[in-house]
This record gives C-alpha cells, sequence and structure tokens, in this order.
C-alpha cells in the first residue's frame, strides 16, 4: 500500500483500508495493485486512471453512469449496488458514497505527511485569490490548486485525492453556506496557514445573520494549529474580529497603516491592471499587477502575506506578483463597432458588483451596464440592490436591469440622478434595450447571479462561444 522511499500511493489496498467498515464487498478486478489518479464523480470528465464516485442525485443518480465512466478509463468505482457494465474496474461497494469519498479525501491527506494546505474563506473573491497564491508559493515549493471553485463537502475531498505525494503546498478554497461547514472541510484538509479575505451579505438568506457567517468563516482561524499563520485582512472589521479565536500567529494585510503586509499608492490602468507600493517590515517596492481591477489588492495582499508567513523572501513574492498571468472571473472582451465588454457573469453580490462598478468608471469610454439579481441576500435585499444602485449612478451613462430584485437597482440610480435607466422583464428584452443603447467605443458591463444567465447574453453581444 505504501513505500517508505516513495511515499503513499492512492491504490485498491489505499482505498479499503481507509474504507474499513464503511467497505461491505469488493468486486470486479479490485486488485491491491490498481492505482487511481484522483477520483471523479462526472462520467463525462472522467480521467484514465481516475475512481469514479457514484453519487445519488436529486435529478439523477450516478450509478447510472458508471459504465460509461468505466469505458471513459476510469480505474475503479466507489458504488452503493452492483452495477452492470463496470466489472472490468475495481469496485468497492459501501451503504454510502458521499462519507465514503470524504473519508478517503481525509484518509490520503493524513497520508501526505510531506504537504502544507493553505485554506481561503471569504464571501468574494476565493477563487481568484487561490490562483494568486499557488503563483506566489510556486516560486518555492511545488504547489498544487484546482483552477475551478472546489470549496464544498463533496468538491473539497475530491481537491485532496487529486493531490500527489511529491506536492509541498496545496491551495483550498473553502465555502459555506451555514456554520459547521468549513470546520467540517478543515478536519478533512488539515490546513496549516489560513487565509481570510473578508465577510459579507452572500448566502445571507441560507446563514441568517451576518453573524452566522463571522461564526462560519471563523471556522479556519479555529481550526490552525499553534505552528500556522492565521492571514487576516486588517481593512475588513468582521475579520479583525476573528483575531483572538485562533492559536496561530496572525499575519495583518491590507491598505491600512496597521496592515503588516501593505499596499499602498495604488494606481489603476483600468483593464491593463494595476501598480502599487508593496510593503513589509523595512521592504518596500512598487510592482505592477497585470490584472484588471484595481480592487484585486486585496486578494494580492492576502497571497503575499501567504507568502510571506511561508518564509519566501520580501522580493520573491514581489517578482511573482509582476508575473501574475492568473485567469480572472471579469473577462475584457471585444464587441461590436468597437464596444469593450466586461463579462462578470458567474456570479453577483453587493462587493463584487461595487468592484465591478469601480473597475469600469477606470475606463475611458461612455460607461453603460446591464445589471441583473444579486440573489440569497435575505432580508437585507433592497438595500444592498439600493446601494449598487447609488454607486450605479456616479458611474453609468445608461443603466439596463432585469430581475424582480434588480428593480430596486434601477430604481435608486434613478433616484440619484441616472437619467437613462430601463428595467426590463425578461433577459432578452434587456439585451434588445443595452443594444439600442450602444455606441462605438462604449464600455459595458454584464453582470448578475448566475441563475440569470447573463453569459447568454455576452455571447449574443461579442458573437462568440463563452
Amino acid at each position: 500500500m505504501t513505500s517508505a522511499a516513495a511515499g503513499p500511493v492512492l491504490d485498491a489496498g489505499f482505498v479499503a483500508s481507509t474504507l474499513a467498515s464503511r467497505l461491505r464487498s469488493r468486486a470486479g478486478t479490485a486488485l491491491e495493485g490498481t492505482r487511481f489518479t484522483g477520483a471523479a464523480i462526472d462520467s463525462r470528465v472522467v480521467q484514465p486512471g481516475d475512481l469514479f464516485v457514484a453519487l445519488p442525485g436529486e435529478q439523477s443518480d450516478g450509478h447510472n453512469y458508471a459504465a460509461a465512466a468505466v469505458r471513459a478509463g476510469a480505474a475503479g468505482c466507489l458504488v452503493t449496488r452492483p452495477v452492470d457494465g463496470i466489472d472490468k474496474a475495481a469496485v468497492f461497494i459501501v451503504d454510502d458514497t458521499l462519507g465514503a469519498l470524504q473519508d478517503l479525501g481525509a484518509g490520503w491527506r493524513r497520508a501526505l505527511t510531506g504537504l502544507d494546505v493553505i485554506g481561503i474563506t471569504g464571501s468574494v473573491g476565493k477563487t481568484t485569490t487561490k490562483g494568486i497564491t499557488a503563483a506566489v508559493l510556486a516560486k518555492k515549493y511545488r504547489v498544487q490548486a484546482n483552477p475551478l471553485n472546489y470549496n464544498n463537502e463533496i468538491s473539497v475531498p475530491l481537491c485532496l485525492l487529486e493531490l500527489r505525494p511529491e506536492t509541498e503546498r496545496a491551495v483550498i478554497e473553502m465555502g459555506m453556506y451555514t456554520t459547521g461547514e468549513i470546520a467540517l472541510l478543515c478536519q478533512w484538509a488539515r490546513p496549516r496557514t489560513g487565509i481570510v479575505l473578508n465577510v459579507g451579505p452572500t448566502h445571507l438568506e441560507r446563514a441568517g445573520s451576518l453573524d452566522a457567517i463571522v461564526r462560519a468563516k471563523r471556522e479556519l482561524p479555529e481550526a490552525l494549529p499553534a505552528d500556522g499563520a492565521c492571514v487576516l485582512n486588517a481593512d475588513d472589521a468582521r475579520v479583525r474580529s476573528m483575531a483572538p479565536h485562533t492559536k496561530a500567529r496572525v499575519w495583518w494585510f491590507g491598505e491600512g497603516e496597521d496592515a503588516e503586509v501593505r499596499g499602498s499608492n495604488v494606481v489603476s490602468r483600468g483593464a491593463e491592471g494595476f501598480e502599487f507600493t508593496l510593503a513589509y517590515g523595512n521592504a518596500s517596492r512598487r510592482v505592477r499587477v497585470d490584472l484588471a481591477g484595481r480592487h484585486l489588492i486585496s486578494n494580492v495582499l492576502g497571497a503575499a502575506a501567504a507568502g510571506l508567513a511561508d518564509g519566501l523572501a520580501f522580493d520573491e513574492v514581489a517578482d511573482a506578483i509582476e508575473a501574475l498571468d492568473v485567469p480572472l472571473r471579469l473577462r475584457v472582451l471585444p464587441g461590436p463597432d468597437g464596444v469593450t465588454v466586461l463579462d462578470d457573469t458567474y456570479n453577483a453580490q453587493p462587493s463584487s458588483m461595487i468592484a465591478a462598478l469601480d473597475l469600469l468608471d477606470e475606463m475611458d469610454g461612455r460607461h453603460i451596464a446591464l445589471l441583473g439579481d444579486m440573489l440569497e441576500l435575505g432580508d437585507v435585499s433592497i438595500a444592498e440592490h439600493e446601494r449598487v444602485g447609488r454607486r450605479a449612478a456616479e458611474v453609468l451613462d445608461a443603466l439596463v436591469t432585469v430581475g424582480n430584485h434588480a428593480r430596486a437597482l434601477g430604481e435608486a440610480a434613478a433616484a440619484a440622478g441616472l437619467s437613462d435607466v430601463t428595467h426590463a422583464a425578461t433577459r432578452d428584452a434587456a439585451l434588445d434595450a443595452l443594444r439600442a443603447r450602444l455606441r462605438p467605443g462604449d464600455v459595458v458591463l454584464v453582470k448578475g447571479s448566475h441563475a440569470l444567465g447573463l453569459d447568454a447574453a455576452v455571447t449574443s453581444l461579442t458573437g462568440g462561444p463563452r
């Protein structure tokens, strides 16, 4: 199962011993030597050597796709019952495939004794910060970070099972809807460094209150060991309140004078990025960041602090920041007649909406926006849409809104003095209203919660696939 010289091996023997009492039986060609490269729950993305985990779902049952997974190259299947067409793979039968997947992820993490995990949480910016942190740490270590937003009770175990024995640092997102969830992710991933970016009303409808969100995010600092690093945003009062709740050494980052890892004198270059002075201790250096939007300063500083906490030299961190080539959720795309389209349709919540408007404000040209609902904001929904609307009035020349909640955004923008505001009943009507307002050279922001499907509007506007 393992080799003292080469480290642990993710094979059939490891799976069987880790599942222990969960394992009801083994079938197929479940030999001790069958090795796995990782795990997958979707037969369409199975890679050769994967362990396919058949999860029950609301719409479909993963068992129906197990045979397809084996045809795609899966070396094993984790199932709750015998399935036709998988006998050539190593088959493990359990009562609860999700619980078994979680046990396997946790067990593999425990076996990787030469690994440190960096956990990242926050209401917005986790995926971007994960990419930046991985790039910074790669200056010194062998690093893995899944490029997708894998951050929950299903996807974090999948991330853990991707890790290779030679990996020295793994950067993992940790999301939540309510309390207890991040604590569970930490039990499996065992982070030594934790970054908390911010706390906002994202998922407020499910969490119940901002205090509950603070408690949930605080589970990451609480889980860190005494010899770990707790990297906190000094510019966010709710994040600051977490400092007494960790045994780890606290590293403060931010733009304020009291931040240990500080960014100052920020100059925006619009879609071309921004530059700022990075300072830590007696060291300082002017650095340029080739990522659109000065709001990303917080993400960059959090990653810089994690790197410094992990033993990187100041210039190594600064060099890594200047070399960043990290894919962002917000994309700058060419549109018709010299129009520039800011595609930020992945999701929306108040701080990310205002950050996108801030970026728009930093760019030349007339400013137009198609803005949709920000969902799951609970009792603060109207107030937060109105707050975004007031900022929109300061930035925009014209605004189109779509969605029940976004109507309040448009009304607040109009009340704040924006004369060209229209609300559309459907996405197609919103796109028509947007097209009617476009002039050559305009800059257009399209943003709203993913459920509105505004990515289709971007595709139509830019004339290409997503």
